[in-house]
């Protein structure tokens, strides 16, 4: 029924059972760049409402609207400060549009007083827009990035010679 000579002879192959990886295999380079998983769903911002006052700092490295009242420094992503919003302290955003009254030092890349805005403090941005009817008291400066500083700069203690 089976002879030798019929082993060596060809005839229709059948497919050979696929190798187990190795880890050879496993660690090699891939020729094709793998795909992303599903990108995360955004945060929707932060909302405090105008009957909300808050006396402390904020830190966020998302997007905050503020409706109410802050007393003390803001860090953040996204700014809004709405008409009825009222901030004493410092804000520190990538992006800041301000609609509402700001009593303080303001750092942003991008800054935007918009017609209702009330500002009294200095504005450190790379970008400004300053709508007409917007009220501003203090000084501009534009820098490159005004994220880096620090709240106050500091100067070097004296030397004694």
């Amino acid at each position: 029924m089976f002879s030798k000579s019929r082993i060596n002879e060809p005839g229709p192959k059948t497919p050979e059972p696929e190798k187990p990886k190795t880890p050879e295999s496993l660690t090699k380079p891939m020729d094709y760049a793998p795909t992303p998983s599903m990108p995360k769903a955004k945060p929707a911002p932060s909302l405090l409402s105008s009957d909300l006052t808050i006396s402390g700092n904020i830190k966020t490295s998302g997007d905050i609207q503020i409706e109410g009242t802050v007393e003390g420094d803001i860090r953040a992503h996204l700014l809004t400060v709405g008409e009825s919003a009222t901030i004493r302290g410092e804000i520190v955003a990538d992006d800041i549009v301000v609609n509402g009254r700001v009593v303080g030092r303001v750092r942003g890349l991008k800054v935007r007083l918009t017609s209702t805005a009330r500002v009294e403090g200095d504005i450190i941005h790379k970008t400004i827009a300053i709508e007409s009817g917007a009220h501003f008291e203090g000084s501009v400066q534009r820098q490159e990035d005004p994220l880096s500083q620090g709240s106050t700069p500091k100067l070097a203690p004296p030397t004694a010679e």
